[in-house]
């Protein structure tokens, strides 16, 4: 399963119709736009990507565009509650969802309640960063060799942040496909939560992207066995990636994406990727983004939609692979 973080960009027709509009173009009667506080939608728990890269920039944000913006997450579902909510909103440019690959993922169910490339119009790639597993150490495995040999004769589960998402996605094709095992996923309601379980020692393995469980790797508290990442991280230097243990086509990354309701006006567009341009690159920002092995993109409203496009086309590949359905 391979998940380029660095899109190879194919001109085709944009994703959205919108998303081609010319960033340029001024609209008389949105001149006046923000007209009131600005609302992000988060559809996963506090802790994980999508909401830690919200609230790093959302100050900055209320700044360039001169109104409050807040962040509200609805989780639920593998983020589809959340979702579906941006999807219904009034084209107004109020609301802008900033979520996960976990948007790719579940578009291909009808239970999503959402059509990823008919409802919504992109703004940006914000983001990305690699899946990691990791472990209790209590665990006596102490490397992914000897987590596979273990599962072939003890029971064993691991944690996710929830059906669907590519962390669950990334672990579930490394044990139950790859290696043939039988492991037990475990959903939770965000990586928060899969993070704490595992500090927990219930159960004693799992996979979330990057951010959430580092603090807990670098303290001790986690083991850090593989990263889904092309090369080694500078900040866990240590961690061997999966492809050097074996498996070269699992490059997964989790990425951070921006949207807004379809329909809105391209105008608007331009001026939510503008501000979010200039938070990203802001000094202070950028030295938190990589100091979470965040890799920052930024990717124009256009190459956004061939990206997504892509994305859909490529996890639907994988939920066929390893037979997942949402739960």
């Amino acid at each position: 399963m391979t998940v380029n973080p660095t899109p190879n960009w194919i001109r085709r027709r944009p994703l959205l119709a919108l998303a081609a509009a010319s960033l340029a173009v001024p609209v008389r009667a949105q001149t006046s736009w923000p007209d009131k506080p600005l609302r992000i939608i988060v559809p996963f728990v506090p802790g994980g990507p999508p909401d830690v890269v919200a609230r790093l920039i959302q100050p900055r944000l209320g700044e360039l565009l001169g109104q409050a913006v807040v962040i509200e997450n609805r989780a639920g579902a593998g983020g589809n509650i959340g979702t579906q909510a941006v999807a219904k909103s009034a084209a107004d440019g109020n609301t802008l969802l900033i979520t996960s690959s976990a948007l790719v993922v579940n578009t291909h169910f009808a239970e999503s309640g959402y059509n990823a490339e008919r409802d919504f119009m992109p703004v940006t790639i914000v983001a990305s960063q690699p899946n990691v597993i990791v472990a209790h150490p209590s665990l006596t495995a102490r490397n992914l060799a000897e987590v596979v040999a273990m599962a072939k004769t003890t029971p064993m589960a691991f944690a996710t942040p929830g059906s669907g998402t590519t962390p669950h996605l990334t672990i579930e094709n490394l044990f139950n496909i790859a290696n043939k095992l039988n492991m037990t996923p475990i959903h939770y309601r965000g990586a928060g939560q899969a993070v704490g379980a595992v500090v927990g020692g219930e159960p004693k393995l799992g996979c979330m992207a990057m951010t959430a469980p580092l603090q807990n790797i670098k303290g001790g508290k986690l083991r850090a066995l593989a990263v889904s990442s092309a090369k080694r991280l500078p900040i866990l230097p240590e961690v061997p990636t999966l492809a050097e243990l074996g498996y070269p086509d699992m490059l997964d990354y989790t990425w951070v994406g921006a949207l807004l309701p379809a329909g809105t006006a391209p105008a608007i567009q331009a001026r939510w990727y503008d501000a979010l341009s200039k938070a990203l690159t802001s000094n202070d920002v950028k030295e938190k983004l990589q100091g979470m092995a965040f890799d920052a993109l930024l990717e124009s409203p256009t190459k956004t939609a061939d990206y997504l496009r892509g994305e859909i086309v490529r996890w639907g590949q994988v939920v066929k692979q390893i037979g997942y359905k949402p739960e």
